[in-house]
């Protein structure tokens, strides 16, 4: 269990939620784990198969306090509130800024900074750790067109002029994604971003777990309320969760990228798992799928040290991080929205 501000996280499996005067009581199999008091908190997320007394979801709804359920993967379940809880209002005000042009282009510019943010840092690392295997007078010079790319959104002032530096930027970014392949290269190589359908195995296993992220942001959205269909970068249109789309870009490179690369250089995952179609679709085997899910799963677990917060979480609470921070910053309690920075 992990209390970040005023939100609880109950990612421990099989416990159960129960009320005792004005506390919450985490236990497991009768045993007591963790009591807080109800009256500092505004929400409760819980993983995994997690089961609430009446009595205490009752006395969520009545203190407005929201009790979020999702599947141990994250996949989200149900959402109980309050009568008079402010998630009419939260969502009220995400609607409004998201049809104002400048209020979009601001929110939505501390989303791709973050993006930016993280592919330079990751560009960084490698040059720092591998620096007698690539091509270090590349990787810099595409390092500090992204350095150059964050300084350039902070002045954007329309949704074009970030989306043209996001482009260019995400452009030189996948310039030199192959040269952080440092094993495996015969089969595993990047000459370009393709999905529908994915034609070679990075793009496959790009597509893959781009997909398991957009779950967990979408999911994360949710619980905290918000509308993940009604975004700022990416507009309004039918099926296309928006603000999950959002939300994900500064999330892709540190959580989905650096995964996969782990994947190819620890030889985790090999051309023998893939199958290439009669029109050059490359589909991963079940087995590999189920092997990608278990890594994923193990790391979402990995404690990372947040960078906003200054506190340790494991990476899987990141998204729901993230999701909360900018709930507060819409209702006002945050002067801007702070995007994941990893280093």
């Amino acid at each position: 269990m992990k209390k970040l501000g005023n939100t609880i996280f109950v990612t421990t499996p099989e416990t159960y939620l129960a009320l005792d005067g004005e506390n919450i009581v985490i236990r497991k199999d009768s045993v007591e784990l963790k009591r807080v008091p109800l009256h500092n908190l505004e929400g409760i997320v819980a993983f995994g198969y997690t089961g609430a007394s009446p009595a205490l979801m009752g006395a969520c709804a009545k203190r407005n306090i929201a009790l979020s359920f999702l599947t141990s993967h994250g996949r989200f379940l149900a959402r109980i509130t309050g009568e008079e809880y402010g998630n009419v209002l939260l969502r009220k005000t995400q609607y409004r800024l998201s049809d104002s042009v400048v209020a979009s282009t601001e929110i939505g510019s501390h989303f791709i900074i973050g993006k930016l943010y993280n592919a330079w840092w990751i560009l960084e690392r490698a040059i720092r750790d591998h620096a007698l295997r690539l091509d270090i007078e590349k990787m810099r010079r595409v390092a500090q067109f992204l350095k150059t790319s964050i300084e350039q959104i902070q002045q954007a002032k329309n949704l074009d002029e970030l989306r043209g530096y996001e482009g260019e930027a995400a452009t030189q970014y996948f310039s030199v994604f192959d040269d952080l392949i440092l094993q495996q290269k015969e089969s595993f190589y990047f000459h370009g971003r393709n999905s529908r359908p994915p034609l070679d195995y990075v793009n496959a296993l790009l597509s893959f777990v781009y997909t398991l992220l957009t779950h967990d942001t979408a999911a994360a959205l949710q619980a905290v309320g918000l509308d993940p269909y009604v975004g700022f970068v990416h507009r309004d249109h039918p099926g296309r969760v928006s603000l999950e789309l959002d939300l994900m870009e500064e999330l892709r490179p540190v959580m989905a990228d650096r995964f996969v690369i782990s994947l190819i250089n620890k030889k985790e995952v090999k051309p023998s798992d893939f199958v290439r179609k009669e029109n050059g679709a490359i589909l991963m085997e079940d087995d590999v799928r189920r092997t990608i899910l278990t890594k994923w799963r193990t790391k979402k677990q990995e404690i990372i040290s947040h960078p906003y917060l200054n506190e340790k979480i494991q990476w899987g609470l990141v998204p729901y991080v993230q999701a909360m921070l900018l709930a507060r910053y819409l209702r006002g309690d945050l002067d801007a929205y702070p995007p994941f920075l990893w280093k």
